[in-house]
């Protein structure tokens, strides 16, 4: 994993940042598996295993946008309480579907959540690395798969080739791809 290489260690002012990533990229690996194993034969009991690696996902990079940009120990202090919080989402909604409620508040909070800080951080706070603005290109991607999820069932009906669902893994790969190539082309910023 290039995270762990010793090289990956000089692209980081600290190098204790690299943690939440790391965790951020094991729950996009999971995320991989959670969801197959979800559209292999789809019911809520396998949407837990889909949708509890992509809160890991989530919240981890909450955790490194904390770190990052405003302090490495506050980062690193909050990313199990992030992901505790992520993960417990998950488990609201499915103790709520086991009631037959299905509510997905909390759960779309935590995603909508992100979605709002990366840019007020990118805004906010100052950068220690080049290529922050690639946050916004990585929430941009995920911003597009929510869209083209949204409209599965339109999108299929132009061609009846490919669904907005199938499209919006798509786009939510290359979310995350997008984070990676950040981390691989950026340098620390120059400080006077």
């Amino acid at each position: 994993m290039f995270l762990l290489r010793t090289d990956a260690a000089t692209r980081f002012h600290d190098t204790r940042e690299r943690w939440p990533h790391c965790v951020m990229f094991i729950g996009l690996l999971l995320t991989a598996f959670g969801s197959a194993y979800y559209h292999l034969a789809p019911d809520n009991a396998r949407l837990v295993w889909d949708r509890l690696p992509m809160t890991i996902t989530f919240m981890s990079l909450m955790a490194a946008v904390i770190a990052e940009r405003v302090n490495v120990r506050l980062g690193l202090y909050l990313l199990l309480p992030l992901v505790a919080i992520g993960i417990s989402s998950v488990f609201v909604w499915y103790a709520s579907e086991l009631r037959g409620a299905g509510d997905l508040r909390f759960y779309g909070f935590i995603q909508a959540w992100g979605i709002v800080i990366l840019p007020l951080s990118i805004w906010l706070s100052p950068a220690r690395y080049t290529r922050g603005k690639d946050l916004l290109g990585a929430v941009s991607f995920y911003a597009l798969a929510k869209i083209l999820e949204s409209l599965d069932s339109q999108i299929f009906a132009l061609g009846h080739i490919v669904g907005g669902h199938a499209l919006k893994h798509l786009a939510a790969a290359m979310s995350g791809y997008w984070i990676l190539r950040m981390l691989q082309k950026r340098k620390l910023v120059e400080t006077r």
